[in-house]
């Protein structure tokens, strides 16, 4: 039992660590594209991070209710439209999250860096896509 716990809290940890690692990754990489001035760095960065834990949150609370599947087998059309609605559901609520932070980046960035931030959020995806498949 010991053992296991053991292994469980090294694996915990190393996801915490893969995360944190990506999470640097993607902040000197938006850094670097956007070039913020220590102004903007110091006002944006936490805002960013705010809006990124409540997505997380979001899609964390989604696969706790509807991802416990290991299969794509619904057991009936009427689970599949609540899987199917409940879907729908979070995409709202994350474009809602995207919306109401892109209006507060807009007060502290000028918004051609805002348009730069959303471009380096995806060619860091990219990128980190690329790095998978090259490894």
């Amino acid at each position: 039992m010991m053992m296991l716990i053991s292994f469980i809290n090294v694996m915990f940890a190393q996801l915490d660590t893969k995360k944190d690692k990506i999470d640097a990754l993607r902040v000197a990489f938006i850094s670097k594209k956007v070039n913020f001035s220590t102004q903007e760095n110091q006002a944006f960065w936490p805002l960013y991070n705010e809006m990124n834990d409540k997505l997380e949150v979001l899609r964390k609370n989604f696969r706790l209710l509807y991802n416990s599947k290991t299969n794509y087998d619904f057991a009936t059309d009427k689970e599949a439209e609540v899987y199917l609605a409940a879907e729908l559901n979070l995409k709202q609520k994350e474009f809602e999250i995207y919306k109401d932070y892109y209006e507060k980046f807009k007060k502290i960035l000028p918004v051609k860096k805002v348009a730069a931030v959303r471009r380096a959020e995806d060619d860091f995806k990219k990128e980190i896509i690329k790095t998978i498949k090259e490894n």
